[in-house]
């Protein structure tokens, strides 16, 4: 069953990341939100940690991020963005294959997974790693397209990750801070 709800869950997001990239009447803000990478990466690592076993939970990241991809691929070549259903066959395969999309696709095959490990990590033994690169990713995002040329406008969106960056960063500290206190508190046995 979890595997089920990490394909379809997957697919939703992936749909509803292409859907409202390609919304011009919502403004720039949209497309830029829809160009994100972190919350791709942030999502194997949600679902990583619903997991109590890790083979299981990296199982769970590879899957939430293929159905991402699928669904992601699947609504670009859908009527909702007026492509015809008699190109639909020919349309998946054409876009997924062209531009930075096998890049994209390789990568989630690699990452997914791994996030998925480290949500898992996160949930069962408070591993900092993850917590780490969620927050350094969101963070780091925006510096990196600058150095790759690719940061869009407006830069608001990317101030905002930022931002998000950091409460994610605090939460996690404090939640890890608050799990070596109780450990702390706990007697010993002797």
């Amino acid at each position: 069953m979890p595997y089920v709800v990490a394909v379809v869950g997957g697919f939703a997001f992936g749909a509803a990341d292409q859907y409202l990239g390609s919304r011009i009447a919502f403004g720039a803000w949209a497309a830029t939100v829809s160009q994100m990478s972190a919350p791709w990466l942030v999502l194997p690592f949600i679902a990583g940690m619903t997991q109590e076993r890790a083979r299981r939970a990296m199982a769970v990241g590879l899957l939430v991020t293929a159905g991402a991809l699928i669904g992601y691929f699947v609504t670009t070549c859908s009527p909702i963005e007026a492509v015809p259903m008699v190109r639909f066959s020919s349309c998946v395969p054409n876009v997924a294959f062209t531009g930075y999309n096998p890049l994209w696709i390789a990568g989630g095959m690699l990452f997914g997974p791994l996030y998925g490990l480290l949500g898992h990590r996160w949930r069962v033994a408070r591993s900092w790693i993850g917590p780490a690169l969620v927050a350094g990713t969101l963070c780091l995002e925006p510096l990196a397209r600058v150095v790759a040329g690719l940061l869009s406008p407006p830069t608001v969106v990317w101030r905002a990750e930022i931002v998000l960056g950091f409460v994610v960063a605090i939460v996690f500290g404090f939640m890890i801070a608050m799990s070596r206190r109780a450990r702390g508190a706990l007697p010993r046995a002797g």
